[in-house]
């Protein structure tokens, strides 16, 4: 079963959500564990334009993975249009990766049947 977290404070998800503005297709949606991590969430993301900050540790995995991004674009001579872009635009772009990777497992997960794995013994 897929468990949500809170965006604030890491609990289980209790079905409080904030999208900025109800711009579902354009702004990132954060679901909350209560309306008090929801209010706060809220005025985070309002105060933002409707992203709340990444913690220390998302901001450092982003960092990281910039070397093994270069090395692919090396490897696949592609970094000549990357060249000369910010490390924000960078970061962007592997953020926008991560995003997608990450949605797309929530939504295999929540497809996929749990009593459909094999046994593991016979």
């Amino acid at each position: 079963m897929l468990r949500l977290t809170c965006a604030l404070c890491g609990r289980e998800a209790r079905g409080f959500g904030y999208t900025h503005q109800l711009r579902w297709a354009e702004m990132p949606s954060y679901r909350f564990c209560s309306m008090q991590c929801c209010e706060a969430g809220g005025a985070l993301a309002g105060r933002g334009a409707g992203v709340i900050d990444k913690t220390q540790m998302e901001e450092r995995a982003i960092k990281d993975a910039r070397r093994p991004l270069a090395e692919v674009l090396v490897e696949l001579r592609l970094m000549a249009p990357f060249h000369d872009r910010s490390a924000a635009e960078i970061d962007r772009i592997i953020e926008a990766c991560v995003d997608g990777f990450q949605a797309s497992m929530r939504r295999q997960a929540a497809e996929r049947d749990p009593l459909d794995d094999p046994i593991p013994f016979s």
